[in-house]
């Protein structure tokens, strides 16, 4: 490590100069980040690198002396899951630099050949598992992004709308699973708690199926929205479903259902003692 780190010391403008240019030849995110930003994040990498192989070895994976090394490579390898990289792309970053600095080395060791042998290989060594770090890392990232995207894509999949003073609906659309369940009574009930309605209409009209599952979370949802002081109306019944909820022995309890969204929204300003009237024509 410290012959390595003597190498990086002594040929650190041409290393970096060679470097950029195999990272460019490549073509790896050449429209997605600027030549300057390149540079800065090589820079960097080598200046890290030359650091940790003076002042210690050991596992790179846990020794303190690496922590700065593996703290840039996890930041780089988010930055580029963000940025549209593939983690082929993003490991090329490490893997691009094998190449100037086996080529300093054979300069270093012209006549020692056992030598030149001892620390490529563990120059590979190294720059593998760096470039493995940064896939890691990289698909961590990747990870949480579309964790995050998922849960946007829910949340935004169960809009909580205000039709009237005191009457909500809730529309939902595709699969009604456990985890959208959840996201579903958590907008419900927060609505609930704002607005401080006291009906709440559940249209199932884009539901392409109820079963045994589909009909326990429709009655949690309503039960949770009772116990929040709003009574709950589930409109969107179609024949299909009826049948469907009758052939399972699916017991709705005492939720009031309705066929379309307008009879439930009807029923919930009844509810509430208000009715909508048709306005008188004015005389011209």
């Amino acid at each position: 490590m410290s012959r390595l780190a003597e190498v990086l010391k002594k040929h650190e403008a041409d290393l970096l100069s060679e470097w950029l240019k195999a990272q460019t030849v490549t073509g790896v995110g050449r429209d997605t980040i600027s030549e300057a930003e390149l540079k800065e994040q090589s820079r960097e990498f080598l200046r890290l690198l030359q650091a940790a192989s003076h002042n210690g070895s050991g596992d790179i994976q846990q020794a303190p002396s690496w922590a700065p090394v593996r703290e840039m490579l996890s930041s780089l390898s988010k930055a580029r899951a963000k940025q549209g990289f593939t983690p082929a792309q993003t490991a090329t970053f490490v893997f691009s630099f094998k190449q100037p600095l086996f080529g300093r080395l054979r300069e270093e060791y012209k006549n020692d050949d056992a030598g030149l042998f001892r620390d490529i290989w563990a120059a590979t060594e190294l720059l593998d598992q760096l470039g493995l770090m940064t896939t890691e890392a990289f698909q961590k990232a990747r990870e949480e992004v579309i964790a995050r995207q998922q849960q946007e894509m829910l949340e935004l999949s169960t809009p909580v709308v205000k039709l009237w003073d005191g009457v909500l609906a809730l529309p939902l659309i595709g699969t009604l699973d456990s985890a959208r369940t959840q996201v579903v009574m958590e907008s419900l009930l927060q609505k609930i708690v704002e607005t401080g309605s006291q009906v709440a209409i559940i249209d199932i009209t884009g539901v392409p199926t109820v079963d045994t599952l589909v009909a326990q979370h429709l009655i949690k949802t309503v039960t949770a929205a009772r116990l929040m002081g709003a009574d709950c109306i589930i409109s969107g019944i179609r024949p299909q479903i009826a049948q469907t909820i009758v052939h399972l022995g699916v017991a709705l309890g005492e939720v009031a259902t309705k066929a379309s969204l307008a009879d439930a929204f009807s029923q919930a300003l009844k509810g509430l003692g208000l009715s909508i009237c048709r306005a008188a024509a004015t005389k011209s």
